[in-house]
């Protein structure tokens, strides 16, 4: 009876131009899921809301050292689930199992302490990563539309075809 119910819940979504729902594995098996953005920091796409400018995902690295400068717009979301890491301008170590709020218009430098090998953070993000420089430039900026373009690149690139970000795509 619930197989019949999901699929009829299922239509009536699709029906209404409504969005399937995401019950994904958040670690990966496969290693080319996780998307590069620098050397030894990449994430992991499981939810790009193009409608509110909002994503989700796991931020893995797995180096020490200033991983960003940046603010955002709106509020962000986190979730420690392995290893440790913490904003230069905050006394607190965000540890495997905190959670973190980040108002908006703060500006944070994110950094991984040098006895940590691997961190992996989840995040909610609405709006924009605002990068900047030590003076408070902007210097870049990511949002749903990078996020989902450098996805796009990176999986081409290792063979899941470019398409293959468009499961998380809502």
């Amino acid at each position: 009876m619930a197989e019949a119910t999901d699929i009829v819940f299922g239509r009536v979504l699709e029906s209404q131009g409504l969005p399937q729902e995401i019950a994904i594995a958040a670690i990966p098996d496969d290693d080319r899921i996780w998307v590069e953005q620098e050397p030894n920091v990449w994430f992991r796409p499981l939810m790009f809301n193009t409608v509110l400018g909002q994503w989700c995902n796991l931020l893995r690295v797995t180096r020490s050292g200033v991983v960003s400068r940046h603010r955002h717009p709106a509020a962000v979301f986190g979730y420690v689930i392995k290893g440790k890491w913490h904003y230069y301008e905050h006394p607190w170590m965000a540890e495997a199992g905190h959670f973190v709020y980040e108002p908006p218009g703060e500006i944070h430098t994110l950094a991984v302490p040098e006895d940590c090998s691997e961190m992996i953070t989840f995040f909610n993000v609405t709006g924009a990563m605002i990068y900047l420089d030590a003076e408070g430039r902007q210097i870049g900026y990511e949002d749903v539309w990078t996020k989902i373009e450098l996805c796009r690149r990176h999986y081409a690139k290792v063979g899941l075809g470019a398409d293959f970000v468009d499961q998380f795509i809502r």
